[in-house]
C-alpha cells in the first residue's frame, strides 16, 4: 500500500565560510560566466522552514563544516558571531571542517558549543587524553524511519592549515573506526538509512564510496571542495553529493522508505535566491545585531576594480594575480606566491564600470592575516616544489590529492601537463621573462604559516635566509590599493595547463559531473 511509504528529507549546507549575507555568486551558463545575487543565512532559514512545513516531522538539517572562517565578521569575532546566529536556525546537527581550528582548539570548542546544537565527528581526539572530542554519530528517528549519520573531518588538517592552529588535537584516518561504527549502527542500532557526513573533498569522497568497507552506507553527504553536485554521483557502494558553498545553495534529498528500504529518491540543489526566499525576520535580526559593531570597519573602501574579481578557476585567477602582484610590488622579490584558496565572493563592477574593494573583501580573499615572509630558493628547488604542488592538485589517485587549487604566483610563468605522471608535469618555467636557471638562487615572498619550520616557505622546505617581515598580507593589500586607486586584474596565462580545456572549473576526474 502507498501509505506504507514514509518520506524523509535531508537538507545540507556546506562550506559557508563566514558568509552571512547575500553576495555576488558565480555561475556558468551556456559556456558563459554569469554573476547573480545569492546566499544569506536568514534566507536559508526561510528555506528550512518551508521544507519542514512540507514534511513536518520528517526533515533533518545538517551543516558540513567550514562555517566560522572566511569573512571579516568571522575573523573579527573569532567565530563568536555565529553562536547566536546558528542557535536561532533550525539545524539538527553540524560537523567541524578543516578551517574550524583557525582560532585554536579552545576557541573552536567554545564557538561550536555556543551553537547549542549537536556536533558530530568520529576522528578528532584530544592529544593529552586520546578521548574523542565529539560523539562519532547521531541516530535520529523521523517519520518512523531510523536514520544514522557518521561524521568525519579531514585527517590532513594539521598539514593543510597552519600547524599551530590545531595543536593539541589529533586527526585520525577515516578507515580507523568506520567499519566498526557502520556495524554498530546497522546491526546493533538497526538504522534503516545510513549517511556519512564527510569533510574530505569530492575526489576522496568518491573514492570512499567505492570501498567495500563502507558497505551499508547509503549516501555520502560530502563537503570541502565547494562542488555543486546537482545529481547524486552513483558509485559502487554509495551515492555522493556536495552542495556548493558560501550559503549560496542548499542540498535537498528526499527519500521514500518502505519496510526500511529506499524505494524512491529525488535530489535538487536549491539556489538561495534572496528574491525568491525572503529573509527570516528573527534570524535577520540576530545577524544585524552581530554585524552592527563592525559595519563601519567592514565597509571601508580600500580601492576599486574595473574587472570582475573571482576565484573558482583551478589554475589561475585574476583575484590571486592581484594579490601576488601586490606582494611582489611590496617586497621586490623575484617571485611572490599564495595559497590556492577556494573562497572569496566575486567583486563585480556595476553600471559605473567600477566595483569597490572593501576591508571585508580582503578578509574574504585572504582569511588568514599573517605576516609576509621571504626567503631564497634555487631554480631546482622551485621546479621540484611546483611538481609537488601540481601533484597535490591533479594526482591520478584521489588519496594523493591535497587541499585547494594550484598555488598562485607572480613573477613566474609555468606551463604543465596536468595528466602527466608524477614528477613529469612541468613543461616550462620562466622567471622574470627568462627560462629558469636550476642553479640560480631566486628571492621568494609568501605568507608565514605558524607552526612550520623557519626554513619552510608556503609548504616549500629548505628556503635559505628566511625572514618574517613586520607587515601582514592585509597591510600589503591596503597599501597596494591605496597606491593604485583603481586596478584591473585579469588572468594572463602565468599558469597554463596544456592538456586541459579552459577554463578549468573542477578537479573531479572520470565522473558524470560538470561545475555550473
Amino acid at each position: 500500500m502507498q501509505n506504507d511509504i514514509k518520506t524523509v528529507t535531508i537538507l545540507q549546507t556546506a562550506d559557508i565560510h563566514g558568509q552571512v549575507e547575500p553576495h555576488q555568486e558565480f555561475f556558468v551558463e551556456d559556456g558563459q560566466f554569469k554573476f547573480k545575487t545569492r546566499g544569506g543565512l536568514a534566507h536559508i532559514q526561510t528555506i528550512f522552514k518551508q521544507v519542514k512545513a512540507e514534511n513536518p516531522g520528517g526533515t533533518v538539517i545538517v551543516d558540513g563544516g567550514d562555517l566560522i572562517q572566511g569573512s571579516a565578521i568571522a575573523a573579527l569575532t573569532e567565530g563568536k558571531a555565529f553562536g547566536p546566529i546558528i542557535k536561532s536556525m533550525d539545524y539538527d546537527f553540524l560537523i567541524p571542517g578543516n578551517w574550524e581550528v583557525i582560532y585554536g582548539p579552545d576557541k573552536m570548542k567554545s564557538v561550536l558549543k555556543s551553537f547549542d546544537t549537536p556536533i558530530v565527528c568520529a576522528n578528532v581526539y584530544e592529544e593529552k587524553t586520546n578521548q574523542m572530542l565529539y560523539p562519532p554519530y547521531l541516530v535520529k528517528e523521523v517519520n518512523g524511519v531510523k536514520l544514522g549519520f557518521i561524521s568525519y573531518n579531514d585527517p590532513e588538517v594539521p598539514i593543510r592549515q597552519n600547524p599551530s592552529f590545531s595543536k593539541g588535537l589529533v586527526f585520525k584516518q577515516v578507515e580507523d573506526n568506520l567499519e566498526n561504527l557502520i556495524k554498530e549502527l546497522k546491526e546493533d542500532q538497526q538504522v534503516d538509512v545510513l549517511f556519512l557526513v564527510t569533510h574530505i573533498g569530492i575526489s576522496k569522497q568518491i573514492h570512499l564510496a567505492d570501498q567495500e568497507y563502507i558497505k551499508g552506507v547509503d549516501f555520502i553527504l560530502g563537503n570541502d571542495t565547494h562542488e555543486r553536485i546537482r545529481k547524486p554521483i552513483q558509485r559502487k557502494y554509495a551515492q555522493v553529493v556536495e552542495p556548493g558553498a558560501f550559503a549560496s545553495f542548499v542540498g535537498r534529498l528526499d527519500l521514500d522508505i518502505k519496510d526500511g528500504k529506499i524505494v524512491g529518491q529525488r535530489y535538487e540543489l536549491i539556489d538561495v535566491d534572496p528574491a525568491k526566499y525572503p529573509a527570516d525576520p528573527e534570524v535577520q535580526q540576530v545577524i544585524n545585531e552581530q554585524l552592527a559593531p563592525y559595519r563601519t570597519q567592514m565597509d571601508k573602501v580600500l580601492g576599486y576594480t574595473t574587472t570582475p574579481l573571482y576565484r573558482y578557476l583551478v589554475v589561475e585567477t585574476g583575484m590571486d594575480n592581484m594579490i601576488t602582484d601586490a606582494v611582489r610590488w611590496k617586497t621586490g622579490a623575484d617571485i611572490a606566491i599564495s595559497n590556492g584558496f577556494r573562497f572569496g565572493n566575486p567583486i563585480i563592477p556595476n553600471a559605473s564600470g567600477k566595483a569597490a574593494i572593501t576591508y571585508s573583501d580582503i578578509w574574504n580573499m585572504l582569511p588568514v592575516n599573517e605576516n609576509v615572509k621571504t626567503g631564497k630558493a634555487t631554480g631546482q628547488q622551485i621546479h621540484d616544489w611546483m611538481e609537488k604542488e601540481l601533484h597535490n592538485v591533479f594526482a591520478e589517485k584521489p588519496l594523493e590529492r591535497f587541499g585547494g587549487w594550484l598555488i598562485r604566483f607572480s613573477g613566474m610563468e609555468m606551463t604543465f601537463n596536468a595528466n602527466a605522471p608524477k614528477g613529469q608535469r612541468v613543461q616550462t618555467i620562466t622567471i622574470g621573462g627568462n627560462p629558469i636557471d636550476l642553479k640560480k638562487e631566486y628571492t621568494m615572498a609568501a605568507c608565514l604559516r605558524r607552526g612550520e619550520p623557519d626554513h619552510t616557505l608556503c609548504r616549500m622546505p629548505n628556503a635559505k635566509d628566511p625572514k618574517v617581515l613586520d607587515y601582514t598580507i592585509h597591510d600589503v593589500m591596503a597599501e597596494y590599493l591605496q597606491k593604485k586607486g583603481t586596478v584591473s586584474p585579469k588572468t594572463d596565462d602565468r599558469a597554463k595547463a596544456l592538456d586541459l580545456p579552459e577554463p578549468v572549473l573542477s578537479q573531479v576526474p572520470n565522473v558524470d559531473y560538470v561545475f555550473r
